[in-house]
């Protein structure tokens, strides 16, 4: 079973958990396309009625095009269910997210939600986060400057890899609302919860991308089908 196979039985799985009348936030990724897609197939097939929230203008864009009804955050009020995908999934649910460039938004869906569910295939479920880069995103006005006491706080940490600012096809990569991204090349990341406080602290960082104590759930898709898994406290 290929990673995109699997991606797309998560997301067919995450479909079918979601109710007629919810409020449903909406991941950005490969794999939370699957999930929009299958929604739009339920609304078409079954006359569902969702209200939407997109946590990238690049999902608001395929959701519109699966027709499914789309609604700002400010207007949504309480989210019932969140599904987004997530570049690594660690111990009890510790995520890293952000490889699309849309953690920012993604938090606050997530954070507006009474119940998120994170979606990927096997090859994103890992005994330690850190192997996949932790995206940092920050305000664009004195970037570097923020760079280096991110550096400085990363190695207090106990990370020593740079933050490298990200770049697509020679070109700096601005998220939707502006920002700017840095990644770092963290190996292994040995308390989660100690670095996200220690980088939330530095003023021009606008978020970071592990989201912890955030999923409830989690559905990975394996060759032998898709495997569901609880958070442990």
């Amino acid at each position: 079973m290929s990673a995109d196979s699997q991606k797309r039985a998560v997301g067919e799985a995450a479909a079918a958990l979601v109710e007629d009348g919810m409020t449903v936030g909406l991941g950005t990724g490969s794999t939370a396309a699957f999930l929009v897609a299958a929604l739009g197939a339920r609304v078409a097939a079954e006359g569902l009625r969702l209200r939407c929230v997109a946590t990238s203008s690049a999902t608001e864009a395929l959701a519109a095009r699966h027709g499914l009804s789309l609604l700002d955050l400010n207007e949504a009020g309480d989210i019932d269910l969140t599904i987004d995908g997530a570049d690594e999934i660690g111990p009890d649910l510790a995520l890293i997210k952000g490889g699309g460039a849309a953690l920012l938004r993604e938090k606050l869906v997530w954070e507006a939600s009474q119940r998120c569910i994170a979606i990927a295939d096997a090859g994103k479920h890992v005994a330690q986060l850190g192997a996949f880069p932790l995206p940092i995103e920050v305000v664009a006005f004195g970037h570097v400057t923020t760079a280096r006491r991110l550096a400085a706080t990363l190695q207090a940490c106990g990370v020593s890899a740079p933050p490298r600012l990200r770049t697509r096809d020679g070109e700096v990569v601005r998220t939707d609302g502006g920002n700017l991204i840095y990644d770092v090349a963290c190996v292994a990341i040995a308390d989660p919860a100690i670095l996200a406080v220690a980088l939330k602290s530095l003023t021009g960082v606008v978020e970071h991308g592990l989201f912890l104590g955030l999923a409830s759930e989690a559905l990975i898709g394996t060759p032998d089908g898709v495997q569901r898994i609880g958070r442990l406290s």
